[in-house]
C-alpha cells in the first residue's frame, strides 16, 4: 500500500526537514505487518514528493492470530490487506512519522507551524461509504477532495464498482494536521482497524484530533468508527471532546446516534440510561446499610465525565488479602466522610462539582440541614439519570425548591458555581488532564470562592493492596497523586488563593502506604 505526500511551496524541499526523512535516502521500518519504507520519487526546490511504501507479510500476520481468532480459512493469506490502505498504513505512518506528527522540527523550528501547499494520494482505499463520505470527512478540514470510485475489474466493467477509491487530496495545511488527518480517517474510512481496541485509544483519538476534531460536522461518526464501535469508549471520547470546548455531549450524542447500527439506536440508548439509573439507585441503598461482601473499591459510579466530573467508579478490585467479611463500600464511606465534613463545618448551602448520577446530591437533600443544594456535571446524559433516580418528577414541591442541577465545565468561569458556603470534589480532579488543573483552580478557588472546599482523590501508594490491579485504579484517570504530591498541590492553590487546607484519611489508614482515598478541606481566610 502506498502514501505520497507533495509540497509545492519554494524550497519544496523543505519537507524532508518536516517529516525527518532526508529525500537522498531510502529508510525501511520494520513494522509488526511487514516493512515500511520512505523514499522520494522526486525532490527539487519546486516540487518534492514523499513515498511511504508499506509491504505487509500476509504469512506473520496470519501467524500472530490469537488462538481464540475465528479460522477464515484462505481468507488469512489472500485479501486486500497489502494493497488497500487501512489502518494498517495508520499505524505505520503513525510511527514512522511520529515526530512530523507532534508538530516538531528542531533544525526548523518555525516550519511546523506554517501552512503549506500540499498534496496527497492513496491509489488504492477501502471507502465504506464511498466518495461522499471521504467529501464529508476531508472537506471540513480545508481539503480539496478528487475520490474516484474503482472497478472491480477493468477487463470486466459489468462486475460493477468497488467499494475502493483513489483518493487525492490537496489543500494548504500544516504537514503535522495533514498527517493526523490520515492517522484518524484512513481507519474510519474503512470502517475496521487490524488490531484489539483498548481503551488507550481514546487518549490516541484525542491526541491526534486535538485543533480538528471537535469541530467536525461528523465527530460524532468518526470516533465510533475510530473506536471499532465500541459504545463505551465513544461515549468516553465524546464527552471529553465536549469538555474541550463550548461544545457539550448533548450536541455530539445525534451525530453518534446517526450513525449506529438498527440495532443500537434511541431504543437502546434509553435503555441502557435506565440500567445505568437502576444500578445507581442500588448503590445508593447500599447507604442505607447494604452490605456488600470483599469489595473495597465498589459501588455506584459517576457516569463517564472525564474532564470535569468522572467521580466514582464500579468496579474497582478488591483489596489482596482481605477476609472476606461484609463491609461498607469504599464509596459509601467516602460518601459519609463528605458528609460528615460538611455538617461540621456548619455549610447550609453545597454545590457538588462533577456531581454524575447524583448520589452525594440525593445524600445531602435527605438531610434538611442543607437548604440549598446543587449538582453540576459536564455530561447531560449523567445528568438525565441523576434527574431520574432522583425522582425529580414526583419530588415534594418543598424538597425541588431546595434543589438545581445544571450543567457545566469546571474548567470554565460560570457565575451559577458562586455563592454556595462549599464546594465538593468528590473523586473528581484525577479525570482532569494535568495542563487543565490550572484552568480548575482559578474557576473553583478564583471565581467561585466558597467558604469551604473538599476534595477527595485516590492514593495511589494503596494501590498495591488491590489484587490484580496494574496501573491506575480507573482507565479514565488521568493521573493519581501519592499523599505527598496530593498536599503539594493542595498547599500551593490554598496558598495562591487565600485558603488554609487540612488533610484527613478517607478509608482504613493503612500504616504503610495510607488510606485508600485522601480527602483535602480547604476553608477560606476570613481576610480574603
Amino acid at each position: 500500500m502506498l502514501l505520497t505526500i507533495t509540497n509545492t511551496a519554494r524550497p519544496a524541499t523543505d519537507l524532508g526537514f518536516l517529516l525527518h526523512k532526508h529525500p537522498e535516502r531510502v529508510q525501511e521500518f520494520r513494522q509488526s505487518s511487514g516493512t515500511a519504507t520512505v523514499f522520494y520519487p522526486e525532490a527539487d526546490e519546486e516540487r518534492c514528493t514523499a513515498a511511504l511504501l508499506l509491504e505487509i507479510d500476509p504469512v506473520a500476520l496470519a501467524r500472530a492470530r490469537g488462538k481464540g481468532s475465528p479460522d477464515f480459512s484462505l481468507s488469512q493469506y489472500v485479501n486486500d490487506r497489502p494493497y488497500a490502505a487501512s489502518s494498517l498504513l495508520a499505524v505505520a505512518l503513525g510511527e514512522v512519522f511520529r515526530t512530523a506528527r507532534a508538530g516538531r522540527c528542531a533544525a526548523r523550528p518555525e516550519l511546523p507551524g506554517t501552512a503549506l501547499p500540499l498534496e496527497l494520494t492513496l491509489p488504492a482505499l477501502p471507502c465504506r461509504g464511498g466518495p461522499d463520505l471521504a467529501r464529508r470527512l476531508f472537506e471540513p478540514l480545508g481539503w480539496e477532495v478528487e475520490a474516484r470510485v474503482l472497478p472491480l475489474d477493468e477487463g470486466f466493467p459489468e462486475w460493477g464498482e468497488s467499494r475502493y477509491v483513489r483518493l487525492a487530496l490537496r489543500g494548504t495545511v500544516r504537514v503535522a494536521d495533514a498527517l493526523n488527518h490520515l492517522y484518524v480517517l484512513l481507519p474510519v474510512l474503512d470502517d475496521g482497524k487490524h488490531y484489539w481496541i483498548a481503551p488507550d485509544e481514546v487518549d490516541k483519538l484525542i491526541r491526534a484530533g486535538e485543533g480538528w476534531l471537535r469541530g467536525h460536522p461528523e465527530r460524532g461518526l468518526i470516533t465510533r468508527r475510530y473506536l471499532g464501535r465500541r459504545w463505551s469508549l465513544a461515549r468516553t471520547a465524546l464527552t471529553r471532546l465536549a469538555e474541550l470546548g463550548d461544545d457539550t455531549e448533548e450536541h455530539l450524542e445525534p451525530a453518534l446516534a446517526e450513525d449506529a447500527p438498527p440495532e443500537e439506536t434511541a431504543a437502546d440508548e434509553a435503555a441502557a440510561a435506565e440500567a445505568a439509573a437502576s444500578e445507581a439507585a442500588e448503590a445508593g441503598a447500599a447507604e442505607a446499610g447494604a452490605a456488600e461482601a470483599g469489595a473495597a473499591e465498589a459501588g455506584a459510579g459517576k457516569a463517564g465525565e472525564p474532564g470535569a466530573g468522572g467521580g466514582e467508579k464500579a468496579g474497582e478490585p478488591e483489596v489482596a488479602g482481605e477476609p472476606e467479611v461484609k463491609v461498607r463500600s469504599l464509596s459509601v464511606r467516602r460518601r459519609e466522610a463528605v458528609l460528615g465534613k460538611l455538617t461540621e463545618l456548619g455549610a447550609t448551602s453545597v454545590i457538588d462539582l462533577g456531581c454524575g448520577q447524583g448520589e452525594l446530591v440525593g445524600a445531602l437533600l435527605s438531610r434538611p440541614a442543607f437548604t440549598r443544594v446543587a449538582g453540576m456535571d459536564v455530561s447531560p446524559l449523567a445528568l438525565t439519570i441523576a434527574a431520574r433516580r432522583l425522582r425529580l418528577d414526583r419530588m415534594p414541591e418543598a424538597k425541588r425548591a431546595r434543589l438545581t442541577l445544571f450543567q457545566g465545565a469546571l474548567t470554565y468561569t460560570d457565575k451559577r458555581l458562586s455563592g454556595y458556603d462549599a464546594a465538593v470534589l468528590m473523586e473528581v480532579i484525577e479525570h482532569v488532564d494535568p495542563p487543565r488543573l490550572a484552568a480548575l483552580e482559578r474557576v473553583v478557588f478564583g471565581h467561585a470562592r466558597p467558604r469551604h472546599v473538599v476534595i477527595t482523590t485516590p492514593n495511589i501508594e494503596y494501590n498495591v493492596r488491590y489484587a490484580f490491579l496494574t496501573g491506575l485504579r480507573h482507565p479514565d484517570h488521568r493521573f493519581e497523586w501519592t499523599r505527598a504530591e496530593f498536599a503539594a498541590w493542595a498547599c500551593r492553590v490554598a496558598a495562591e488563593h487565600g485558603y488554609a487546607v487540612a488533610f484527613e484519611p478517607v478509608g482504613d489508614d493503612d500504616p504503610e502506604v495510607g488510606p485508600p482515598t485522601q480527602m483535602g478541606v480547604f476553608t477560606r481566610d476570613q481576610r480574603s
